[in-house]
């Protein structure tokens, strides 16, 4: 199968795509390499994806002449791209044109694609809000940009489900963590600044949100279930993630446990729209999906403390 994945060189999308190559398909990865983080991460998952013969093509979504740049005998596109996470220094324009506009024109570009199968929207557990511990038919209430953005993107592509233009499905991943996981993002920065003998800025009350913190590997062994599943899947909302709990301050204790000394923490005050639960309901990722996670807080920690030692 031609299978294009776009956010290719980013944290999930590059594992997704590595995936995909191991299961013998040609994929080709776009990404637009912006500086919302670091390039020298994005650079470094560029690499491993091109050395394994993966072809990287860096193009901005919010560009309306996809068709021209892209091949029309595309199989599967797994949608990844998107202005992530809730940032302060990221504005409603920049959730705006690179989670709905990039999106519409992707699906344009959808459209030209005769041979396309699915069409997999990448969602987010922030589309259902400030606790996100529902099945996937509970009305969302995003309590962000981001969650508001995601969902429409959501409802654009399945819109096109709906309208018989192509099949298509959405997944909403619940707090991925693991290697290559985003410089802001929790654990890494933990590893990071715990490696440093530097404190953590600790939203204030956050240490006892809980959540459903679930190893990329697990994350990536769902969304490449959808593959052959084109019917099944055709129209759904699907949630992928661990049911296991945790609470912030039991992952900054796991990361302290694996290296090996404590991590000072500075309190700094709330952050507005941020999750106060997540909780995976995956009851139908299972029954559709045969969708199990596995892999322990404590393993994915692991995971990920050993490849920041050997990357960074």
């Amino acid at each position: 199968m031609k299978i294009l994945v776009t956010g290719a060189v980013g944290f999930i999308g590059s594992h997704t795509a590595e995936r995909l190559h191991s299961l013998g398909h040609e994929v080709i990865g776009l990404d637009n390499f912006n500086d919302y983080y670091s390039l020298e991460l994005k650079q470094l998952n560029a690499n491993v994806l091109k050395n394994q013969g993966i072809k990287i093509i860096k193009q901005d979504l919010r560009d309306s002449n996809l068709a021209e740049v892209l091949p029309n005998d595309i199989n599967y596109i797994f949608h990844f791209a998107a202005q992530p996470g809730i940032s302060s220094t990221s504005t409603f324009e920049d959730y705006f044109t690179n989670n709905i506009i990039a999106t519409k024109n992707l699906i344009d570009y959808a459209q030209t694609c005769k041979s396309l199968s699915l069409f997999v929207n990448i969602g987010t557990s922030s589309i259902y809000g400030i606790e996100a511990t529902y099945p996937e038919s509970v009305a969302p209430k995003p309590a962000s940009h981001y969650g508001v953005t995601k969902l429409t993107a959501e409802q654009l592509v399945l819109q096109k489900s709906r309208g018989f233009s192509f099949k298509a499905c959405s997944l909403r991943l619940y707090s991925v963590i693991g290697p290559r996981e985003r410089p802001e993002k929790m654990y890494t920065k933990l590893i990071d600044l715990g490696l440093k003998g530097e404190a953590f800025p600790l939203f204030e009350g956050s240490d006892k949100h809980l959540r459903s913190f679930t190893y990329v590997g697990d994350i990536v062994d769902g969304v490449v279930s959808v593959i052959g599943k084109e019917s099944i899947v055709d129209g759904e909302i699907i949630n992928l993630g661990t049911e296991v709990e945790h609470t912030t301050q039991e992952g900054i204790e796991a990361v302290e446990q694996v290296l090996g000394k404590p991590i000072a923490i500075n309190v700094i005050p709330k952050r507005p729209g941020d999750q106060s639960r997540t909780k995976a309901n995956i009851d139908k990722a299972r029954n559709l999906l045969n969708y199990n996670p596995q892999t322990t807080l404590l393993e994915a920690v692991k995971k990920q403390v050993e490849w920041f030692k050997a990357n960074f």
